[in-house]
């Protein structure tokens, strides 16, 4: 570890050689790299480690295989949920989503269950999103297309932002970061009728969990569980071809890992390892550190201020992760959450160090299984409630389905790997529960987080005791003679503008960072936009002088 923690150190160096120091600026915090590397995101949804690269040899995945190959695999990377949402809150922000409203899912769905007002997270107005950040170091980001964030992204945080946005439609020599999503191994994927085309055998020996039966349903769900993911490696590799095709294999950092963990019951939505434990391979240009592992702890909250450190930025103060390459000490500890999942609520906390996991039930009365319409469409969970209800499941398979929980739960997630021992209240490890005990206060302090607080009082802290979602004010526009300068009287309000051209043909929106200058009669369209607050009124403004 200690080699591989000095050859990153000097992959940093080399990738910031080419930076030009500029006056600091306390708002933008960005260096100038004359050569910045490109970034690539290929991001699975509902997968853990469930391929050869990291253990799992149950399906081949040769385009997977050739990137851990030629990358990093990192073993211990956790979602701070285990669900897609407020993971994805937490990757785009670089904050916890318990601490910006974003834990329950989803905030905007199911009002006629709980009664409550669609909301959005709403996070310091320090906070933007990462690919804002970039896109004003120059860089062209798209998303293809997943969006979930438990916020409605401003029009500032992509040039493209759906099925066509691609590296490729970005101007000559722009740098660019890119995000593919890859929906086909998502939890609904092992929904009836299976249509996908069936590319693995149907007889291959599963890895069945002890808290899943050995029955045939288990097995056709486990096999289409390993049949998207063979499915899924194809299109990663199509990806990969066409950067290939392009010429920027070495000058871009790829990122592959997955939002969460499996698709199966008892792995997503939890806080176990099974729901927020997932793979992650980077690849370096040159193959840098090819065929290494690195096993430290890392947070999807790292994600922001690492990939700024890449292409020479200094990450804001506000965010709550750490870069997780270079010299950076490394993570002791890791935190997960789970709060409201469509309609039904619980409060669940998680820490976890390298090797043991500590759980805080919030709500022991409750038990862990809560019923979820949407997973109850997987046949495994239909055949798990049918043998609940019969009486055949074993004393290890129960466990889900008791009445109720303890208020501590304490793992040793090495000798434990599916977290079914609990040695809470085994004397010989009330030390190392007292130590992660103090580590979730510490945590929940740190970050403003209060877990039994009632959604409906969540939504008045996060509008501010207003009845209605607040508005972002509208943007105040200054001309001086052919110079333009915005302001918006929102804090943390981002301003993005556009020109319109003949017949009603808009320009791509862009952000607004310092005054510039424009033709005279041109006639542009203005909004600003703080996460988490309806954006403002759009503003029109012809240029006359």
């Amino acid at each position: 570890m200690f080699r591989l923690k000095n050859c990153i150190a000097l992959l940093l160096l080399i990738l910031m050689g080419a930076c030009q120091s500029k006056p600091k600026d306390k708002a933008e915090k960005t260096a100038v790299m004359e050569n910045p590397p490109n970034i690539l995101w290929l991001v699975v949804e509902d997968m853990g480690p469930y391929i050869p690269s990291f253990g799992d040899s149950t399906v081949v995945t040769p385009n997977l295989s050739k990137l851990a190959a030629e990358g990093i695999r990192y073993t211990h990377l956790f979602s701070p949920s285990g669900v897609c949402a407020p993971s994805r809150a937490a990757i785009a922000t670089g904050m916890y989503p318990t601490s910006i409203g974003a834990s329950h899912m989803r905030t905007h769905s199911y009002t006629e269950v709980t009664g409550l007002p669609a909301y959005e997270a709403v996070p310091p107005p320090d906070v933007k999103m990462l690919s804002e950040h970039l896109r004003r170091a120059g860089y062209f980001c798209t998303n293809n297309s997943k969006n979930d964030y438990q916020f409605k992204a401003p029009v500032t945080a992509w040039d493209q932002n759906g099925k066509d946005g691609h590296w490729r439609n970005r101007k000559p020599g722009q740098p660019f970061y890119s995000i593919f999503n890859f929906g086909v191994t998502h939890e609904s994927g092992l929904f009836e009728p299976y249509k996908k085309e069936e590319v693995i055998p149907k007889d291959l020996p599963f890895p069945i969990p002890p808290y899943l039966p050995d029955t045939e349903v288990v097995r056709r769900d486990l096999w289409k569980m390993y049949n998207n993911i063979t499915l899924m490696d194809r299109q990663v590799g199509e990806i990969l071809n066409q950067l290939e095709e392009d010429g920027l294999m070495e000058n871009t950092i790829i990122f592959f890992y997955a939002d969460h963990g499996g698709p199966l019951p008892r792995q997503k939505r939890l806080v176990y390892d099974s729901g927020l434990n997932v793979p992650m391979i980077v690849r370096f240009p040159d193959k840098k550190m090819a065929g290494t592992t690195d096993d430290q702890l890392i947070s999807f909250i790292d994600f922001v201020p690492t990939v700024l450190t890449l292409v020479g930025q200094t990450p804001p103060d506000y965010l709550q992760g750490q870069p997780f390459m270079g010299d950076e000490k490394q993570r002791q500890y890791i935190h997960g959450a789970a709060d409201r999942f469509d309609g039904v609520t619980d409060a669940i906390r998680a820490v976890r160090d390298s090797r043991y996991k500590y759980v805080r039930n919030y709500r022991p009365e409750q038990g862990n299984y809560l019923p979820n319409k949407y997973r109850e469409r997987i046949p495994t969970m239909q055949e798990l409630l049918r043998m609940r209800d019969n009486g055949t499941l074993n004393e290890i398979q129960s466990i889900w389905f008791r009445g109720s929980k303890p208020k501590e739960e304490l793992y040793d997630c090495v000798n434990d790997p599916h977290e079914i021992d609990n040695l809470a209240n085994q004397a010989e490890y009330a030390e190392k529960l007292q130590e992660l005990s103090a580590e979730m206060d510490r945590w929940l302090t740190e970050i403003g987080d209060r877990p039994n607080l009632p959604e409906r009082q969540l939504i008045a802290q996060l509008w501010q005791d207003e009845e209605e979602q607040p508005i972002t004010q509208k943007p105040v526009v200054l001309q001086v003679d052919s110079e333009i300068t915005m302001e918006c009287p929102t804090e943390g309000a981002s301003i993005g503008y556009r020109t319109i051209e003949q017949d009603s043909i808009f320009s791509p929106w862009q952000v607004y960072g310092s005054p510039f200058k424009v033709e005279n009669g041109t006639q542009l369209e203005i909004v600003a936009h703080r996460i988490g607050f309806k954006e403002s009124e759009v503003v029109q403004f012809w240029v006359s002088f």
